[in-house]
């Protein structure tokens, strides 16, 4: 079966809208978890950049932060398409590696591939843990027979997959080494 983009999905379509309370409210917890943490993101992120000296660094997070707008946008659609307000709910885990990242910055000498090296390593923590939820969410979306909520889940994810892998070419491409070369 293939999706309005074109694409096999790669996960099973539930027949039946039919689910437990329980895992409806469990889905929607998730959705506003990521909706708190894509808000905060979008406060970080300029942090992250003004922080970053390298040039392809600054460039990657940049790119991520007008994703992230569209991701808020895409969660908004979704509680759209489910009937609800978007309420946030505070997402631990994102304040968390958010204050990691901040602390990165804190503890390295501005201008060094060092701390570009840290906001790298901060900000992958930060797309693994996106990937984790917004993969999880993607297949419970579709065994609750969520079939359009679960393709705007899936551009997400895939677009968070791809700002994780440009995040690693950054790194191998220069910044390690330069931060290995510093003093």
């Amino acid at each position: 079966m293939k999706n309005e983009t074109g694409t096999t999905p790669k996960f099973k379509m539930k027949t039946s809208v039919h689910s437990e309370p329980a895992l409806n409210e469990l889905f929607f917890d998730g959705i506003r978890d990521l909706y708190w943490a894509e808000n905060h993101l979008l406060k970080t992120l300029p942090k992250m950049i003004k922080a970053a000296s390298s040039a392809a660094l600054s460039k990657a997070i940049e790119n991520h932060l007008k994703e992230t707008e569209g991701h808020v946008a895409r969660l908004e659609t979704i509680f759209d398409i489910m009937g609800k307000e978007p309420i946030a709910k505070k997402c631990n885990a994102m304040e968390g590696l958010a204050k990691e990242g901040e602390e990165i910055i804190e503890s390295t000498e501005a201008g060094t591939a060092t701390r570009d090296v840290g906001i790298i390593l901060a900000s992958q923590k930060v797309e693994h843990y996106e990937i984790a939820s917004y993969g999880g969410l993607l297949q419970l979306a579709a065994t609750l027979g969520l079939t359009e909520v679960a393709t705007l889940l899936e551009q997400t994810l895939e677009e968070e997959k791809a700002a994780d892998l440009i995040l690693t070419e950054v790194a191998e491409e220069g910044v390690n080494y330069q931060a290995s070369e510093e003093s």
